[in-house]
């Protein structure tokens, strides 16, 4: 439960240059460019994700 409250903590942040660029667009739209930021970041950890299911599952047909 800990690691998720960690992991849930360190998926807001954001690099230097995108919390400067947030700040002067205002709230709602530092929001949603947060919320891109987030989108963008799990589209490539879905796909590790599946592709480390399909290798499991085909190492584990093999044994």
């Amino acid at each position: 439960m800990s690691l998720l409250v960690l992991i849930s903590l360190q998926g807001f942040s954001q690099c230097a240059i995108c919390t400067k660029t947030a700040s002067t667009l205002g709230d709602k739209a530092a929001k949603g460019l947060n919320g891109g930021i987030i989108y963008l970041a799990f589209m490539p950890l879905i796909f590790m994700g599946f592709l480390a299911y399909r290798w499991y599952k085909s190492y584990k047909e093999t044994i």
